[in-house]
């Protein structure tokens, strides 16, 4: 299969299965999941066959993430915690460390995972993430009050989770949490400070030009996805795993601010958004060998 092809078929599975989940009212991420499945097992092909090191994928995946959360970051307003603020900071503290302890408990005691496999593993699946999230509350459709939260939660939760798997490792490393303390406090105070900082410095920055039309609007949506990669690049430069952190607080500010409407970039954000979901689930599921998944799955199910 050509990679004209094959990027494609996955441009094109992506957006018929949006349609197929929204035609019998399914979530999108399952027909997503399955027609991923189904590109790789039938065809043979999968985004590695077209991709020169592993690097490029991390890399382009990391960056559409970026993306979703500045987008995400973009329909989060301060006045929705006015009810749903006391929920989002349990969830995304003890919900956090409830999550966290009992995958590390899980894995270290039933399933015999290296206590650092256990930590990085809990780490990882305290994020629920808005690649997940978005298409689930489109689907479920909840009140406003459980919406929000959920929002909120769904998208503040990710760059917790790449703080949290950043100050594991450095544990892992060292072999104890003695040993990386000092590292520790290092890794979090400068992924805070770039990540916040960075992003209130560009905030207002952003907001200074289009207030006084600086740029042009037919500009506006495609300068601020610019920014944003630019942003997460920096960011990541700086500190590694801070991009997200910055472009979440960064979509945040902006869509906090007074100055200057952001309406009309969300929209574009909100196309742009279905599109990476879409883009992302085919391929990365495409990856995953159905076989070697049935061999895995299977005998843990008992």
């Amino acid at each position: 299969m050509t990679p004209l092809t094959y990027f494609t078929l996955v441009l094109a599975l992506g957006i018929a299965a949006q349609w197929l989940a929204w035609k019998c009212k399914l979530p999108s991420i399952l027909v997503l999941l399955a027609f991923g499945f189904g590109l790789g097992h039938f065809t043979g092909a999968t985004i590695d066959d077209y991709l020169v090191g592993n690097n490029v994928l991390l890399s382009a995946v990391g960056l559409c993430v970026a993306v979703i959360l500045f987008e995400g970051g973009l329909t989060l307003k301060f006045s929705d915690l006015r009810e749903s603020g006391t929920p989002v900071l349990r969830l995304c503290t003890l919900g956090v460390a409830i999550s966290f302890f009992l995958t590390y408990a899980v894995s270290r005691y039933w399933l015999g995972f290296d206590w650092r496999v256990a930590s990085l593993l809990g780490a990882i699946l305290v994020v629920t993430g808005p690649t997940v999230i978005a298409p689930l509350l489109r689907h479920i459709k909840p009140s406003k009050k459980v919406g929000n939260v959920v929002k909120w939660e769904g998208i503040v939760i990710d760059p917790i989770g790449a703080i949290l798997a950043v100050l594991v490792y450095q544990v892992a490393i060292a072999g104890n949490v003695d040993a990386a303390r000092e590292e520790i406090f290092q890794a979090l105070g400068l992924t805070l400070l770039v990540g916040v900082v960075m992003a209130f410095i560009l905030a207002k920055v952003i907001e200074f030009m289009l207030k006084h039309h600086l740029i042009p609007d037919y500009l506006h949506s495609v300068f601020l996805l610019a920014v944003t990669a630019a942003a997460f690049a920096a960011s990541n430069a700086i500190q590694v795993e801070s991009g997200l952190l910055t472009c979440t607080v960064l979509g945040i500010v902006l869509a906090n601010q007074k100055s200057v409407s952001v309406k009309h970039i969300l929209e574009f954000k909100e196309n742009l958004r279905v599109l990476i979901i879409s883009v992302l689930f085919i391929v990365l599921s495409g990856r995953v060998n159905v076989t070697e998944l049935n061999q895995a799955l299977l005998p843990g199910l008992g």
